[in-house]
This record gives structure tokens, sequence and C-alpha cells, in this order.
């Protein structure tokens, strides 16, 4: 069963669904002659993989987030109180904290490597494009510390999205889910108030949707973005634990949103 499951994964993240399929041909093959100990060195050989993961990817947050604050030259009050309330919202520890905060400082060094670091992030994501979706929203929010998106934050943004494979309309959606989000969040308070409250067209924003979409479309939206951030698919693809709160609400907001246009229009 081991190799199936193996096989299959690898093979959907090398080939799709027709490597999936391989995948699982030779998984079964490879499970009929699967000794006890090799189970016990793949295992080991997943959880380390799955580590690194959550490794690269804690480590490109707050260093990228900090070459960002600096893009457009100086760092703002704002950026700074963003980036401790990202660190606030994942519950860091302390030394968890520590480490954030000597990450975002790193970024913010001239000789900073920001194609390394993605590149690494890249690497350890390997094809799963959900994992990298919620990098570049949490990016993409840290970009909006000061209220709006700078010039010079905007070009390196795009630059990010290229170098990890989404394009600029990719980004243009990102954005406009993240500018709803962000002014749903400033115009209802708390959770309960974000529920009764949300906007039609922020509803719209954040499912990344046209106002003359239909309802079949809405639903189709609802389900794949629920599907993308679904916070036990992400942390099977290495999202750190430390994140699973921030996975958690963004699954709340999708929810909200689709509950809105549900009661606007009427359907089932």
């Amino acid at each position: 069963m081991l190799g199936k499951i193996i096989g299959a994964v690898i093979g959907y993240m090398s080939g799709g669904f027709t490597g999936l399929l391989i995948g699982l041909f030779l998984g079964h093959q490879f499970d009929r002659h699967l000794p006890f100990w090799a189970v016990k060195i793949l295992n080991k050989v997943l959880a380390k993989h799955h580590l690194e993961v959550q490794r690269a990817f804690f480590e490109a947050t707050f260093s990228v987030m900090g070459h960002l604050a600096k893009a457009d030259g100086q760092v703002s009050e704002q950026e700074i109180y963003l980036a401790r309330q990202v660190m606030a919202r994942m519950q860091l520890s302390e030394q968890a904290q520590l480490e954030a905060i000597e990450l975002f400082g790193r970024g913010k060094a001239p000789d900073f490597d920001l194609e390394a670091v993605l590149q690494r992030l890249h690497r350890a994501a390997m094809r799963r494009r959900e994992l990298i979706q919620v990098f570049l929203e949490i990016q993409v929010s840290a970009g909006y510390a000061d209220g709006e998106l700078q010039p010079a934050e905007r070009e390196l943004l795009l630059k990010i999205f290229t170098t990890l494979g989404f394009g600029a309309a990719e980004f243009e959606r990102i954005d406009a889910a993240i500018r709803a989000e962000l002014h749903n969040r400033q115009a209802g308070g708390g959770v309960a108030g974000r529920t009764r409250g949300m906007s039609t067209e922020d509803a719209y924003a954040i499912l990344g949707v046209a106002e003359g979409a239909t309802d079949a479309e809405v639903k189709k939206a609802y389900r794949r973005l629920t599907s993308q951030h679904h916070p036990d698919k992400l942390a099977a693809s290495g999202l750190p634990p430390e994140m699973m709160k921030m996975a958690t609400e963004k699954t709340h907001e999708i929810r909200t949103a689709y509950e809105r246009l549900r009661e606007t229009r009427g359907f089932k």
C-alpha cells in the first residue's frame, strides 16, 4: 500500500494525472516485494522531506516579507507591525518568534539572495501549487501593510510570482482577493461582524468571479478555493503547523463569501 501512495504522489507531482496512473502501477509492483526494513526507511525519508518543506516555507515567508518591506526604500512601522501580527496569528513560540524576526531582518539586508530563497522553496514544494499559493497570498498581504501597494512592491511581487511559476493574471486575481479581505476586515471588525456584513463586491473578489458569473461558476470557484485552502490538504503538502490557524481563517473567509453570494442570489 505504501508503494502505491508514494508512487501516486510522486507520479502526480511529476506528470499530473497520467503520472499518477503510472505511479500507482509502479507502486503496486513495488508493494509486492517491499520488505519491512524498506518501509521504515521510506517513512523516514518522507518525514525528513516533509520537515524540509516546512523549513523552506517558514524561512522564505519571513525573509521575503522583510525583503518586500524594503522594496520601496524604507521599512515602515506598519510593515514591522504586520510581520509581528503574522507571528501573533501563528501563535509562534518565543524561540520561533526570535527566528522569524531574524529572518525578517535578513531579508532587508542588501546582499539578500531572493532568487536562491525562492528556488529553494520551489524545489521543496515541487508541484504543490496550493502551498506556493498560500506563500504568495501572505506576501501580497504584507505588501498592503501600509495601506497600499507601492509600485516598487508591485514590481517585486510580480517577479516573485513569475519565479514561482505564477503569471500576471494570477497575481491580479490574488491581489483583488486580498484587497477584498482587507476591506472586509476593516469594515466588519471581528469574525462575527464579517459574517454579517460582507459586501457582495468583496464576496465576488474573494471567490475570484465576476458579478455576471452564473450560479454554477460561483459554486465551482467556491469548491476549487475550498479544496486549495483546506487545512488538512495544506498540512499534508508541508504547510508549517504554525501557519495552520491562518489557513483555517482563510477557509472561513471563503465560506463567508460563498454564503453571502448564496444569500444574495438565492440559490441552494
